[in-house]
């Protein structure tokens, strides 16, 4: 691999011209002073006047969202005054044409709410109006923590 590297001694270099206003009037459209200082019709005008979109009912901030998760709020783990919802134990609420699939772990694999604690939130999900049928799914990935309660939650339990 033979490269030639060729070097070119320069002795002098001319300074490139200086920028001028009167250069620059002449590309610029002409308007006066009080045209060029008045308000411009603000084009943003029909963007800013539109309302935000209504988000559906069972996407989150939805009403059939929002009632599934009052529902979740309303189940108390029974050895810790705490709902489920701040405690952190709801990884997830997936709404479908009224079905609802819920994605929750407990505190401890053996606690012993183990087995009827998914059924109870099926059971309150499933009764909240609009929702068919519901399926609660038990994950035990990402195990569980402290750091997974709502701040309202490390209140009430003196964490904060």
């Amino acid at each position: 691999m033979n490269e030639n590297i060729r070097i070119e001694e320069v002795n002098h270099v001319e300074k490139p011209p200086r920028a001028r206003v009167d250069d620059a009037q002449d590309t610029l459209p002409v308007e006066s002073a009080s045209e060029t200082f008045e308000r411009k019709k603000d084009y943003l005008e029909g963007f800013l006047a539109q309302k935000p979109a209504a988000p559906a009912a069972s996407e989150p901030d939805g009403d059939l969202y929002e009632a599934v998760i009052a529902a979740l709020k309303e189940i108390y783990d029974p050895e810790i005054p705490v709902n489920i919802y701040d405690l952190g134990l709801i990884y997830n609420v997936e709404i479908n044409d009224g079905h609802a699939v819920v994605s929750m772990t407990l505190t401890t694999p053996h606690c012993p709410v183990a087995e009827s604690m998914p059924g109870e939130v099926e059971l309150r999900v499933g009764a909240v109006p609009g929702i068919g049928d519901a399926e609660v799914n038990l994950v035990w990935e990402p195990a569980w923590s402290p750091a997974n309660m709502t701040d309202e939650a490390r209140l009430e339990l003196g964490m904060l």
